[in-house]
């Protein structure tokens, strides 16, 4: 598994080994011990997979606040998506920035994204699923979200208009209305 830092401070994009043959391939995905070894201390405990039908469907930017804050571990299980990552933490030097990866089945790419980041994913395949690992659980009174079209922000989505966006990432608030519970703390 090779593990390289990315683009902002924290985030991480992983490329699992995998091993194939006409039949297909096999990939370790995680392991809690490649991680440490790397210096990530990250306890998941809850997975979540979710399917996208339409090219072009948005879905984020989404993150929940303290104290349920999550880190997520972000692939594709089929098809191809555009995942995005964008520094939500007050102080950090890359506040407001944002990174993003293509994932595919293809690629097998992983991204591993701080607590402290909102998240999101366009589609570039119908019937594309992304899975993902959280470390903590889903708390309703934590969830939130910025808007996924910021110009603040700036996201390079891809796309002219979304083919699919829930009424919720619609009315999220813009970046700078939005007062964020994240605080950096440099390491």
């Amino acid at each position: 598994m090779k593990i390289t830092p990315y683009l902002l401070p924290g985030l991480f994009l992983i490329e699992p080994s995998r091993f194939g043959d006409d039949r297909g391939f096999f990939a370790e995905t995680w392991s809690r011990r490649v991680l440490a070894d790397a210096g990530i201390d990250i306890d998941f405990v809850q997975d979540n997979h979710s399917l996208s039908r339409r090219v072009g469907t948005v879905r984020g930017l989404h993150f929940q606040a303290p104290p349920h804050a999550q880190a997520k571990l972000v692939r594709c299980g089929q098809g191809r998506l555009f995942d995005v990552a964008v520094d939500l933490r007050r102080g950090s030097p890359t506040f407001g920035k944002w990174a993003g990866a293509e994932l595919s089945t293809e690629n097998g790419l992983q991204l591993l994204i701080p607590a402290g980041f909102g998240h999101g994913f366009v589609t570039r395949e119908a019937d594309t699923e992304i899975v993902y690992k959280c470390s903590d659980y889903y708390a309703p009174d934590c969830d939130g979200g910025i808007r996924w079209n910021d110009p603040a922000v700036g996201v390079d989505w891809g796309i002219e208009d979304a083919a699919g966006i829930s009424a919720k990432d619609a009315a999220a608030p813009l970046l700078a209305d939005f007062d964020t519970p994240f605080v950096w703390e440099a390491k």
